[in-house]
This record gives C-alpha cells, sequence and structure tokens, in this order.
C-alpha cells in the first residue's frame, strides 16, 4: 500500500513551506517516525518523520521548492504491503527525483549518507548556511554524528583556505556570492528560505498595516536595583542570568490588561463575515531574538499567568533554545503582542516592524544614567530608559496607544528593590 505524504502546516498561521533537503532518495527504506525531509519556513527548519516504514516511492517535489500546505510532496510504499500501481504522474512544476545510484553517498535531491540523516535539522541548516558539504565531515557526536561545532569548524577552515581568484568583470560571468552570516564584500548574499519570507512578511506588514510610532522615556532605577539584587541568588538558582526583560514583560502583560485592544488583531473581511477587530483571550508574548542568520519570535504562553521569575525562566529557555538552533513549532506560534530589547545592542530609539496579525511591538532600549530633575526639583543620577511602541492603526488610535505606553511606564517606575520574584 502506497503512503502520499503532504507539506505539512509547521505553526498555526503558515500556509506554505519549502523542501529544504530530502534525507532520502527514491528506492531508499526508511522507517517509522525516521525523518525523511527538512521542511523550512520562515519560522523554523523541521524534519518530517514517515508515518510508515517502508521504501520511498516517489519524491514529488524539488529542493528549495515551496508549495502549499497539504501539497503532496512524496509517496512511500509501506513494507509488507502489496506493491501498489504507479501513482498517478506529478504536476510539470514538481518532477519527481531521480532515483539514487547504490553508491553510499547520493546525489541530487536524495542525500542518503549516514552524516547527513542522522544529522539534526538545524545542523544540516547550518551546514547549508556556511556552503559545508555535511557529508564530507567526519563527525565528532556519538556514533559519529556530525554537531554544530563540526560544521563551524570547516567553515573556518574554508575561509583561512587561500583567497579565491578576484570576480571576473560585469557580465563576464557568474556573479560571486556569500552568506548572510559571513557576507563577502563585492558579493551577493544568498537568500535562504527563512530570509526570504522574512523579507516577505516584512514589506507585507508594512503594506498592510499602516504603522504609527510613540515613545515615552521611563526611570526603572527602581526596577534596576532589584534586578542587581537578586540576579546572583537567581542564576544559582536557575542556570539563567536574570536580565530586565522580565521585569519589563511582566509590566507590559499588566498594561495589555488595562488596554486589551493593543492585545487584539484585525480581521479583514472574509465572506460574508465583516471586517472587526478580534481581541485576544490570551495574553501570549513574543520575544524577538536575533542571530547571526535570522530573526525568530518565540512566544511566552500565558504570560499574564507568570511571575517575574517564572518569565525570567521562560525567556531563558527559548533565548537558549533559539541559540542553539532547537526552537520547534509550538515555540514560535499563537503570539498576541511582541517585546524587543533593542537595548541589548546600545538602541536608543527605533522604530520596528509590527509581527503580521498583531496589534503593536514595544521595544527596551538601552539604560543610560541621566541627571533627572525629579517632582520636588531635585536633581539625581537615574537610570533611564526609552520605550518605543509601533502600532497598528486600524486596530488602535493614538489615545489607546499613549494610555498604554503611560501604563506600561507607571508600572515599571513602580517596581522598587523591596519587590520579590
Amino acid at each position: 500500500m502506497a503512503t502520499t505524504i503532504t507539506m505539512p502546516q509547521l505553526g498555526e498561521t503558515v500556509t506554505e513551506g519549502t523542501v529544504a533537503q530530502w534525507l532520502k532518495s527514491v528506492g531508499d527504506s526508511v522507517d517509522k517516525y525516521e525523518d525523511f525531509v527538512e521542511v523550512s519556513t520562515d519560522k523554523v527548519n523541521a524534519g518530517v518523520p514517515s508515518p510508515v516504514t517502508g521504501t520511498i516511492r516517489e519524491l514529488l517535489v524539488k529542493e528549495g521548492e515551496t508549495v502549499a500546505t497539504g501539497t503532496p510532496i512524496a509517496v512511500i510504499e509501506e513494507a509488507g504491503a502489496e506493491k501498489s500501481a504507479p501513482a498517478a504522474p506529478a504536476a510539470p512544476a514538481a518532477t519527481p527525483a531521480p532515483a539514487a545510484p547504490a553508491a553510499p553517498a547520493s546525489s541530487g535531491n536524495g542525500a542518503s549518507s549516514s552524516a547527513l540523516s542522522s544529522a539534526s535539522p538545524a545542523v544540516r541548516r547550518l551546514a547549508r548556511e556556511h556552503h559545508v558539504d555535511i557529508r564530507s565531515i567526519k563527525g565528532s557526536g556519538a556514533n559519529g554524528r556530525v554537531t554544530a561545532d563540526d560544521i563551524l569548524a570547516a567553515a573556518r577552515t574554508a575561509v583561512a583556505a587561500p583567497p579565491a581568484a578576484p570576480a571576473p568583470p560585469a557580465g563576464a560571468g557568474t556573479a560571486r556570492t556569500s552568506n548572510y552570516a559571513q557576507p563577502i564584500p563585492g558579493t551577493t548574499v544568498q537568500l535562504t528560505q527563512a530570509r526570504r519570507i522574512i523579507a516577505e512578511r516584512m514589506v507585507e506588514s508594512k503594506r498592510t498595516a499602516p504603522h504609527a510610532w510613540s515613545m515615552v522615556e521611563i526611570d526603572v532605577t527602581g526596577a534596576w536595583q532589584w534586578r542587581v539584587r537578586e540576579k546572583d541568588r537567581f542564576e544559582r538558582e536557575t542556570g539563567y542570568k536574570l536580565t530586565l526583560l522580565p521585569f519589563f514583560i511582566r509590566a507590559v502583560v499588566q498594561a495589555l490588561a488595562a488596554f486589551p485592544l493593543m492585545n487584539a488583531r484585525f480581521a479583514a473581511a472574509a465572506g460574508s463575515n465583516p471586517a472587526g477587530i478580534y481581541v485576544h483571550d490570551e495574553v501570549n508574548v513574543g520575544v524577538a531574538i536575533g542571530l547571526p542568520t535570522n530573526l525568530v519570535v518565540p512566544v511566552i504562553r500565558h504570560a499574564d499567568k507568570l511571575s517575574i521569575k517564572g518569565l525570567a525562566i521562560a525567556a531563558g529557555e527559548l533565548i537558549d533554545k533559539a541559540r542553539k538552533g532547537k526552537l520547534g513549532v509550538d515555540d514560535l506560534a499563537g503570539g498576541t503582542f511582541t517585546v524587543n530589547n533593542n537595548g541589548a545592542n546600545g538602541s536608543w530609539a527605533s522604530a520596528p516592524i509590527i509581527n503580521g496579525g498583531q496589534a503593536g511591538i514595544v521595544t527596551m532600549e538601552a539604560v543610560v544614567k541621566k541627571l533627572v530633575v525629579r517632582d520636588d526639583d531635585t536633581i539625581a543620577i537615574r537610570r533611564m530608559m526609552n520605550s518605543c511602541l509601533s502600532l497598528d492603526h486600524r486596530v488602535v488610535d493614538g489615545y489607546v496607544a499613549s494610555g498604554f505606553l503611560a501604563d506600561l511606564k507607571r508600572r515599571l517606575e513602580a517596581m522598587g528593590p523591596q519587590g520579590e520574584l
């Protein structure tokens, strides 16, 4: 019996996926639950496991091709079943891959070597981004598995090699290329699937959502002192560093409760349903994390139910997983509002682009010491931070947005060193 595998939906808002790499070729055997293809979206790279034990009969989509979720991508002949009649030919745009030769290393669409099939999706993605042939590397991991360190070592070796000959003049041949993590002057940076979709989503957000912007200055001296008092004990107990981020998120979710329209999205007209504003009944805060090759926004679900300590642990876990390339689909789904810590890189003010399907994104900018005239006309050195809000003007007006920022400011400034996490 033949089983047709379709493009999975890797996230509730994901409508398409790209076949990043076939891990099996036509004729290869595959075990149940064994990854046989790696699929890429703007949110995540994930291996797709086979639902049955059998043999790859057809690969219907080429590597690098993007198709809608639910589109057939492969046919697997189930082991022990009577051989099925040949499947109907695929559409011209999805030509089946040729069968692999019997040699250990495969060619074209389906690398069947153990090095490739045993490597994790994150390691395979890292290899592609650094233009490293994973099949040429002797892995240092358990049972010879290729690790991220092996890929980076191979990439460093390639960079240290003698430079290539100068690029030919324009029009004289193929343009030189490089990658996003290691851009080279005079070359074209090739877009990965994730970067291509990020670009499309950013353009779509700016085109469909009329962005407006506002900023407040916040005295975070009390919150800063609270963090300093707790940070050593927190790190001993949890293994994570205590930053100002969870204090900020806590104030954000409280301000969202006071201004629920900020935790909403614009719902376009569909069929007989008129356009409207959907107010979420959950507070799921996305945390924007910049990586060398990508931007991801993992989500702290039910953030309004967590204490500052709980938020710190949740954020620490997500940041750690993001840096190790281990974020799953569930980690990236369901965000209703986004926080961006631009201040980590010294930014003083910024105007972020709203994450699609949300009403706003708010930033933490750099914390700086300033001379401040206080309410009693005394002058003091205080730790001050700007917070910038980009908002979808279809959902909220300036009155609501400025009220949200004022409430956020009030809550952060009320935090003191005597608080409990």
